[in-house]
């Protein structure tokens, strides 16, 4: 597996990037490649006076470049100019990624519903599965909130394509995973009852496929709120990372800032891993 890792340079991504813990856990998942990407925003200018900013990217990504082949890698860096979110999605699709991982700082009182700027764009636009890796903010030399990236793992389905398409992810993590919470939120705007199995029956068959790969597994159906709900249960559990969709049933709130999955991605206390629906050909 392929995995592409962006960053700013900034004390969170090498918090992200260089955390022996959370390297094991993607090699346990099969990446073998570490494709290192750093965006030069378009608005800098390299005729800036004594600023070379393409060489000091490329200087840091050296040093990240050693850590990460001394954990078992093979890594190759991109340095390259435009819009961070766009660029990231065009590597990703060049090189073939399987994942990208971005990191993002935890929430502050003041910015409950606030990421960076980036980690929001890709999380509504990316291209292959996105692990926002949530970082500990409001110091000079912050850690990861949750090291064990597949440990424990909450995955959030509505039983949509997409929601399908996410819990497929076990797949690859079930080798890093050993505690799943599968949790079905019945929205108030739900008017339709869907025939055959109820949401425990189906959540239950999930289960099933994790028991059988030695994964233990529990399972809540709520009301309420989806975003909320979801996020209640994750306070509950404290998971390494929740697991959901980037796209659920709604055709219209696919393309609604506020989102389940961007509410998710923006509030969640710890890790989010967002599986995107198949782009259109």
């Amino acid at each position: 597996m392929r995995a592409l890792c962006a960053t700013d340079l900034s004390a969170a991504s090498k918090a992200a990037i260089e955390n022996e813990a959370c390297l094991r856990c993607l090699r346990r998942v099969g990446v073998d490649t570490i494709h290192l990407v750093t965006v030069v925003p378009a608005n800098v200018h390299s005729g800036m006076p004594g600023v070379n900013f393409e060489e000091r990217r490329r200087r840091g990504l050296d040093r990240y470049r050693a850590v990460i082949e001394n954990a078992g890698f093979d890594v190759e860096a991109h340095v390259v100019r435009g819009t961070p979110y766009r660029r990231i999605n065009g590597i990703a699709e060049t090189v073939h990624a399987d994942l990208s991982v971005v990191s993002s700082r935890g929430q502050s009182p003041l910015e409950n519903r606030i990421i960076g700027s980036t980690a929001r764009n890709l999380a509504r636009t990316t291209v292959v599965p996105l692990l926002v890796n949530r970082v500990e903010r409001a110091t000079a030399e912050p850690e990861v909130l949750r090291e064990r990236l597949f440990r424990r793992v909450l995955f959030a389905t509505d039983f949509s394509e997409n929601a399908d398409r996410a819990f497929d992810a076990f797949s690859y993590l079930r080798h890093a995973t050993e505690e799943a919470t599968l949790v079905h939120v019945r929205s108030p705007k739900d008017t339709d009852v869907d025939a055959g199995a109820s949401p425990r029956e189906r959540l239950a068959e999930h289960a099933n496929t994790l028991e059988n790969w030695g994964i233990e597994t529990q399972l809540e159906v709520r009301h309420g709120d989806p975003a909320d709900e979801v996020l209640a249960v994750e306070a509950e559990v404290t998971p390494s990372t929740v697991l959901v969709g980037s796209k659920g049933r709604s055709r219209v709130r696919r393309l609604l800032l506020g989102s389940v999955s961007e509410e998710i991605v923006a509030r969640a206390t710890g890790n989010v891993l967002l599986v995107p629906p198949p782009r259109a050909v």
